[in-house]
């Protein structure tokens, strides 16, 4: 993973026009720190395959003449790049500068003098000094994914010293100078492409952003820039969509998300602010599939439990019920009527769900014969944690408040049936609900990233995730 793949988020073009963000992200100097340090150990790998053509030429030396030379078989054998730094330039991208930085080669040389005298040997040329600036320019492919080049690039070589080995020592001072002259110019001329090189082996890893991340077979979740970034001297400020969609059908909720900031956190490598909005664009997702209802049979409460779903137990409150349909199991059809509100204050996470429970009645043929139809509000808290690189919950039914919607089998109390449906639902429903929150969403991420040193808090209408990362492969 290199040091581009890391900062790839700093300046992708948005593809939507400005709005409200879902979600927040801050890339901060611990961050930076660790992306300059995967990328020079990327861009040393690169320019460890500086490859030297042959070079020849004919020079004329005093006194001796023409002096045709040739160097060939040159390889490098050791490099460093021991000082280098990243910056920001606010409202334009990313900068690198190298300084101090060696190059050591070998290779051979063969001279030929006064047409006939030839003479050669091997060489060893240290360059220290080196210094490399280049700029970054990212900007969308055709896809409208995000891809780099380099802007600008300027490679200088600082002192150089070369020993020659072999054949007579009084005819090196004579064109070591040349030599040096035309190695110098041949590694200026190599250094630059390898780093544009180096840059652009980072487009396939950007194929890797989830901008649209698959959730479930109803979901998907989308992380495309809704405005460009907000690129400061210590930090990366930008804005996702962060909006669950029904998959191939993104059809706006209606509501929109509020205006929120982070805080100026810095111990992380990079926070990520997750709105409510957000989790409730999921709530909308998932109600609109359908996918919020549940049928509750007999055979989803414990065997222990002496609450069973069928007409004796609900006859005792309900006689009519003991009446018209004696010794049946029942079912139960638990429905949301509108999205689920999620709330988020600090420290405490809140969920409202209105829904209808319907319960039937299962005739011998199994056909289904209603008995009421009940409103029904829960109030619900939930605890929100990061697992890998997905936001995963919990939640507890704390209580439940029911009207009655359609009776079909007359006027009852629907107080009496607190108790019993409070303990259905937190045993056949939460279960269920859960099971699901524990497979996660996914955060945005890029190639084999995962987090480290996680904290989430929970703050005034988002989410805070504090990280450190790691890419691996």
């Amino acid at each position: 993973m290199s040091l581009w793949c890391w900062l790839v988020l700093v300046a992708v073009v948005p593809v939507a026009l400005s709005t409200n963000p879902g979600v927040k992200v801050k890339l901060t100097e611990k961050g930076m720190e660790y992306g300059r340090q995967m990328g020079m150990a990327s861009l040393q790998k690169k320019l460890r395959t500086l490859k030297v053509p042959d070079i020849s030429g004919t020079e004329r030396v005093a006194p001796i003449g023409k002096v045709q030379y040739s160097l060939s078989k040159m390889q490098i054998v050791n490099l460093g790049l021991p000082k280098s730094a990243l910056g920001l330039v606010p409202g334009t991208g990313v900068s690198l500068s190298i300084s101090n930085a060696f190059i050591n080669l070998h290779g051979n040389w063969r001279v030929k003098y006064l047409r006939f005298i030839k003479d050669s040997g091997s060489f060893d040329l240290g360059v220290n000094g080196l210094t490399i600036t280049t700029s970054i320019a990212i900007k969308s492919d055709e896809t409208g994914r995000p891809m780099v080049t380099s802007a600008k690039c300027e490679a200088n070589l600082g002192s150089a010293s070369i020993k020659f080995h072999g054949g007579t020592s009084w005819l090196y001072n004579l064109f070591s100078a040349y030599i040096d002259k035309a190695l110098r110019n041949a590694l200026q001329k190599q250094i630059c492409p390898l780093v544009a090189d180096a840059v652009s082996d980072m487009n396939p890893q950007l194929k890797t952003l989830n901008v649209l991340a698959h959730v479930d077979k109803y979901a998907e979740v989308e992380y495309s820039m809704v405005s460009s970034p907000n690129i400061s001297k210590s930090s990366i400020d930008f804005d996702l969509k962060g909006e669950f969609y029904n998959i191939g059908q993104h059809q706006e909720p209606p509501f929109s998300p509020a205006p929120f900031s982070l805080p100026p956190q810095i111990n992380n490598m990079l926070y990520i602010g997750i709105s409510a909005f957000t989790i409730n664009s999921a709530g909308f997702v998932y109600n609109k599939a359908g996918a919020l209802s549940l049928y509750i049979t007999d055979d989803m409460i414990p065997p222990s439990s002496p609450i069973r779903l069928n007409t004796r137990t609900f006859g005792a409150f309900i006689p009519q019920i003991a009446k018209r349909f004696p010794g049946l199991m029942m079912k139960l059809l638990v429905k949301a009527a509108k999205e689920p509100t999620i709330t988020f204050e600090p420290n405490n996470v809140t969920v409202q769900a209105v829904s209808t429970v319907t319960a039937f009645a299962i005739q011998p043929n199994t056909t289904l014969s209603p008995l009421f139809v009940l409103n029904m509000e829960a109030s619900v808290s939930a605890r929100v944690y990061v697992t890998g690189v997905k936001l995963a919950g919990a939640v507890t039914l704390n209580k439940i408040e029911m009207t009655l919607g359609t009776s079909y089998v007359g006027d009852f109390q629907v107080k009496s049936l607190d108790n019993i449906f409070l303990m259905v639902l937190k045993v056949a429903v939460m279960p269920k609900v859960n099971a699901r929150l524990e497979k996660g969403y996914p955060l945005p991420t890029i190639g084999k990233m995962s987090l480290v040193n996680t904290q989430l808090q929970v703050l005034k209408d988002y989410l805070l995730v504090g990280t450190d990362v790691q890419f691996t492969g």
